[in-house]
């Protein structure tokens, strides 16, 4: 049987400009505001058979505010940003303007002293290839964004510079479906209504 795997975005911890790498900032008011709004949505995930989340203040404050009383996966970890980790990409590139653009260029560069692009990818990659399918076909995660780009990518076999045009907005969910080595992108279709003609 196939795994599904339902990643979730944590909720946001600043205004989308003012993102930090690495950020280990709790949960703003905003953020809890969004959680309690979209709770009744997100609750069904919580059946799953396997939860997880991210080890940051705000992947596991979402987990818990849904319900899902997730457990701490450290290969869910966000990229380690190494010297740059609590700047905003805009802080980064005033301070080492020559060092982002080849970071932001080559995903094997690591001009910050932490962790490639490819790496973070296969890392995230690999946490999803050794889900347990014995343990169950469905699986929740809640993560940073960050980590779900990786994982799309890794899932869909992408170049690597396609990190760059995936954007996960807080609270979204995406689904794979599928077992090692061979991963799905999955959407789900609108519940409908009957028609009454």
């Amino acid at each position: 049987m196939p795994l599904r795997v339902t990643f979730v975005a944590a909720a946001r911890s600043s205004p989308l400009l003012a993102e930090r790498f690495q950020d280990d900032r709790p949960l703003d008011q905003a953020g809890w505001e969004e959680v309690q709004q979209v709770a009744r949505e997100l609750l069904p995930l919580a059946a799953a058979e396997l939860r997880y989340c991210s080890p940051t203040p705000r992947s596991r404050a979402t987990g818990d505010a849904l319900g899902y009383a997730p457990l701490v996966q450290l290969a869910l970890r966000d990229c380690d940003m190494g010297r740059w980790r609590g700047l905003t990409l805009g802080e980064a590139m005033a301070r080492e303007p020559e060092a982002v653009d080849a970071w932001l260029a080559d995903p094997r560069a690591t001009p910050h002293g932490g962790e490639s692009l490819l790496g973070f990818i296969g890392r995230v990659g690999g946490w999803l290839d050794t889900r347990p399918v014995e343990d169950g076909g469905r699986i929740v995660a809640v993560a940073e964004p960050s980590v779900i780009r990786a994982a799309l990518v890794y899932a869909l076999k992408a170049p690597p510079s396609t990190y760059w045009n995936i954007d996960v907005r807080p609270l979204s969910t995406t689904t794979v479906t599928g077992r090692a080595g061979r991963w799905n992108l999955r959407f789900e279709a609108a519940s409908t209504q009957p028609s009454r003609a």
